[in-house]
C-alpha cells in the first residue's frame, strides 16, 4: 500500500485503538508522550493529532514513530506499506516523463522565439518593398529577402511542428 491508501484504511482513533489509548467523547485522550497528564489534552482528529501539554503532533505515521521509536520506512511498512521496485520504477518513469514534457515544452518555445523574429523581418519588408522603387537593386534585394522569409518561415512550421498540437 502506499502512504495515501494507508491513511485512507487507518484513521487516527484506529491507531489509537491499537495502542490501547481511549478516546473520550470530546475526541481527547491522555497523551502517552508525557507524564503527569491528570486531564486529556491529546486532541485526536480523524486524520492527525495534537498535544495542547507537550505539543506533539503528527499523522498516523508520526504517532507510530513516536510510540515504537520507528524510523518513518518502518512505520509506514509497519502499518502494511510496501516499497517496490515496481514502485521506484514508476517514479523513474513520471520522472522521466516530466524531463521529456520540459525539453518539448524549451524546444517549442525555441521554435517559437524564430518563427515571432521571422514574422518580424517579414512585416518589416511588407513595410519597405511599397517605398522603394519599382525594379530597382534594393527593390529586388528587398522581394528576394521576403521570398527567403517566407521560406524560412513555411520550413519552420514543417519542421518544429508547431501546428499540429
Amino acid at each position: 500500500m502506499t502512504v495515501e491508501e494507508i491513511k485512507q484504511t487507518y484513521s487516527m482513533r484506529d491507531i489509537l485503538d491499537r495502542y490501547g489509548i481511549h478516546v473520550n467523547r470530546s475526541g481527547f485522550a491522555s497523551c502517552p508522550f508525557h507524564t503527569g497528564d491528570r486531564t486529556p489534552s491529546l486532541k485526536v482528529y480523524k486524520n492527525d493529532f495534537y498535544c495542547f501539554a507537550c505539543g506533539a503532533h503528527g499523522d498516523i505515521f508520526t504517532f507510530v514513530q513516536k510510540m515504537d521509536n520507528l524510523t518513518f520506512r518502518e512505520a509506514f511498512q509497519l502499518l502494511g506499506g510496501n516499497y517496490e521496485k515496481s514502485t521506484v520504477a514508476a517514479r523513474m518513469k513520471i520522472y522521466h516523463a516530466q524531463k521529456a514534457r520540459e525539453m518539448e515544452a524549451k524546444r517549442r518555445a525555441a521554435a517559437w522565439k524564430k518563427v515571432k523574429d521571422n514574422l518580424g523581418a517579414i512585416g518589416r519588408l511588407r513595410e519597405e518593398i511599397p517605398k522603394l522603387e519599382p525594379f530597382s537593386d534594393e527593390w529586388c534585394e528587398a522581394q528576394n529577402e521576403m521570398l527567403q522569409q517566407l521560406a524560412l518561415f513555411d520550413y519552420m512550421q514543417e519542421e518544429d511542428g508547431l501546428w499540429s498540437h
